[in-house]
């Protein structure tokens, strides 16, 4: 007898083969048979047609410090990623320098937008210096979902180098020997791999660009051959030149960067992955970068964009960040009640003054409050976010477009909004990706033969971007209500978001249903299958803020057997552990 049999699902097995109806027998945490299963299940479950695919693999998340304080990792959790890679763009908590945490926090919620109160508070600081006993610790824990990690160049540099790190010179040869023998161990010891940021728009909370961003090439060889010389580990990368030029000039164009990308690949061995988008600047880029990726394909190097299934987009309301939060008038409010300050908001008075007022820059120029500037330039060109969300909207429902029909000026027409519905509006900035005010750019990046889904930055931007829900999203939009262009496969969604993470990062024990594989599962509602609204919760930390969006639909989630989700439900089974390469 088998512990669990599902049946009658609709199988979209990850390899990219078109669905098929079936079932699936689940023993010891491992799929036994797919098909027609004549053995009989502890459990039975009976899916009527629901979609079964496997578990969802996220390998873009900042998860370093929440896995700490929190066992359930939403916002992954919720949607259906039953495998996460955190330790991205180069920021991350090991190697960790006794005492030397404000430096490594610093970093992260300047970069990621993670709240340092929560940081501070929630992470076990001392339970580990060195990135194996790090490892460790993550071992020593459970979770909703598995988890692995990657050596941030970042925290390695500042071990390493100290402030020399922060000043941004040049590694020495004996830097050079300590950084990869670092990388090497960690590797060893089960690092998936290993993260750096290149643009100069990653900066601390202070303001100053990560250490990193300027290495030079003989850096990045040295740390990529300690891979090599480990025998596996993947080379993650963010690219300058990436958003454009949206936080000033870069060093190189993101083509310079992809083909030093190449060479790495080439010397080591090692799979390279990096972010790919299409920017305002040069909007063409991106299509130079995948003809490198082509030819360095072809050459049988594996290098290959992570991109992203909706445009990478800033969220503004009035719980979160807004374009008045630094004007003089909202500061001296700011200390109230929410309710209290929406009142007192809804004054004319006060709308008056907040409107005419100059704005207060923030103390720390690194910080995220600053955004409020770029909200504010954005704010005609933003969209509001309805249930159920329009995630290709017309530019004609645009916030500008609205307050022209209503005769109203953007900043009073944007204010009034976001005191509406009691102050539980949002709207949302769609940049990278939509230059042509459509998602045909996004389509193309998908169906491109080398590319894989990333970037959903889960754990991370917690007040300004909710991309986390994108497994759930994909399947909406593309595979089941896009009207403005064609819709995409499901099989291909589902390929791009499981195998295709799985064997980059060497994970061959998951992401397609079949037998042998680990038992990482979910059981589809397509038809229902439904976002919420978007909504600020204080559970970080130090009473910390972030935005989540639930999803409906998810009939079961298993992880190695283990039912963690039933009808979008926690069943508080936590199977989930450390990952190690």
């Amino acid at each position: 007898m088998f512990d669990t049999v599902i049946r009658g699902a609709q199988i979209v097995d990850g390899n990219g083969a078109a669905p098929f109806s079936g079932d699936i027998a689940i023993q010891d945490g491992l799929i036994q048979a797919v098909g027609t299963v004549a053995g009989r299940g502890r459990e039975e479950i009976q899916a009527d047609g629901a979609v079964a695919t496997p578990g969802w693999v996220d390998v873009h998340t900042h998860y370093d410090g929440q896995v700490s304080w929190d066992d359930t990792l939403d916002p992954s959790f919720s949607h259906g990623v039953t495998s996460v890679v955190m330790g991205n763009c180069g920021v991350g908590f090991a190697p960790a320098p006794p005492g030397g945490e404000q430096r490594l926090i610093e970093l992260m919620e300047g970069v990621e937008d993670i709240p340092g109160t929560a940081l501070y508070e929630g992470i076990e600081w001392g339970r580990w210096e060195t990135f194996p006993e790090y490892l460790d610790y993550i071992a020593s824990r459970q979770y909703t979902l598995d988890v692995g990690t990657q050596v941030p160049h970042s925290a390695l540099r500042n071990y390493v180098m100290g402030d020399r790190a922060l000043r941004h010179e040049n590694a020495t040869a004996d830097d050079l020997r300590s950084m990869a023998l670092i990388v090497q161990q960690a590797v060893e010891a089960g690092a998936l791999g290993f993260s750096t940021s290149r643009t100069v728009g990653h900066r601390s909370v202070l303001g100053e660009t990560i250490p990193g961003t300027f290495a030079e090439r003989d850096e990045l060889m040295a740390l990529a051959n300690a891979m090599k010389a480990a025998g596996r580990g993947v080379f993650q990368a963010v690219p300058a030149g990436v958003v454009g030029d949206l936080a000033g000039p870069e060093h190189q164009t993101t083509e310079e960067e992809v083909a030093l990308f190449v060479d790495i690949a080439k010397a080591s061995g090692c799979p390279v992955t990096f972010t790919l988008a299409q920017n305002f600047n040069r909007p063409d880029q991106w299509r130079a970068c995948l003809d490198l990726v082509a030819t360095a394909s072809g050459q049988g190097l594996n290098v290959v964009p992570q991109i992203a299934t909706r445009p990478i987009g800033f969220v503004t309301s009035l719980k979160s960040y807004h374009m008045f939060q630094r004007r003089r008038t909202y500061l001296e409010l700011a200390a109230l009640s929410f309710e209290d300050r929406l009142a007192a908001m809804r004054k004319p008075e006060v709308k008056a003054k907040i409107l005419s007022d100059e704005d207060i820059k923030p103390d720390l120029s690194g910080s995220m409050e600053n955004i409020y500037g770029l909200l504010g330039m954005a704010a005609a060109s933003m969209f509001p976010l309805e249930v159920p969300m329009n995630y290709e909207p017309e530019a004609s429902g645009n916030l500008g477009a609205l307050a022209a029909k209503a005769g109203q000026a953007i900043d009073s027409f944007v204010y009034d909004f976001l005191l509406g519905n009691n102050g539980n509006n949002f709207a949302i900035s769609l940049g990278a990706n939509f230059v042509e005010g459509n998602f045909n750019v996004i389509s193309e990046m998908i169906e491109h033969p080398n590319t894989t889904i990333g970037l959903s930055d889960a754990g991370a931007h917690v007040n300004l971007i909710f991309d986390a829900v994108g497994p759930t999203y994909q399947l909406m939009h593309w595979v089941r209500d896009r009207s403005r262009g064609p819709r995409l496969p499901i099989e291909l969604i589902v390929a791009k978001q499981t195998a295709r993470n799985a064997d980059l990062f060497g994970l061959s024990d998951r992401g397609r249903i079949r037998p042998g594989q680990r038992a990482d599962l979910n059981v589809i509602d397509l038809e229902h299958l439904s976002l919420g609204a978007l909504q600020v919760t204080h559970d970080l930390p130090a009473g910390g803020g972030r935005i989540l969006q639930s999803a409906s639909g998810y009939l079961n989630t298993f992880v190695a057997g283990v039912k963690t989700r039933e009808r979008d439900q926690d069943t508080g089974a936590r199977p989930g552990r450390l990952i190690r390469g």
